[in-house]
């Protein structure tokens, strides 16, 4: 490969990295009305009524289980892909969590709500993300140099 695309690859590779967590924070701070009133959901009640339009088939009673899950793997996948820390295994499951939420808002809402959002593409993204997941930029890299120079 040469030196424009390896540095085309890698730059690609750290975007998609930085907007996949960028989108997963801005959720959360929406979730929890970090954004202003009138932005997003604007409280964590409003995100768990809509959690159970997309799920429901499940009880009630689980429904905020189910969110805080959702919130709480939001927030790790997003530092995750930050700092670059088992990119492979993040952006896969990544992949799988906005796939279920594609499916879930495609199910509630049909089509076009999915494909506004972008929620298959960032999927998709993510997919590819954790299949192209070596990158020099994060901390997989440092573990990796660092098991080198030991011998490891």
């Amino acid at each position: 490969m040469k030196v424009e695309s390896r540095r085309l690859a890698e730059t690609a590779k750290i975007y998609l990295r930085v907007a996949l967590a960028a989108a997963y924070l801005s959720s959360v701070a929406s979730r929890f009305g970090w954004r202003g009133a009138g932005r997003g959901w604007g409280n964590f009640q409003n995100f768990l009524d809509y959690t159970a339009k997309l799920n429901p088939f499940l009880p009630a009673s689980l429904i905020p289980v189910v969110g805080w899950m959702a919130t709480i793997a939001e927030v790790a996948f997003a530092v995750l892909l930050l700092i670059g820390f088992r990119i492979k295994t993040t952006a896969f499951l990544s992949g799988i969590l906005l796939l279920l939420f594609a499916v879930g808002m495609t199910l509630g809402f049909g089509f076009k709500e999915p494909l506004d959002y972008s929620v298959y593409t960032a999927s998709a993204g993510s997919f590819l993300l954790a299949a192209w997941h070596k990158n020099a930029f994060s901390v997989d890299a440092m573990i990796g140099n660092a098991a080198e120079i030991n011998g490891q």
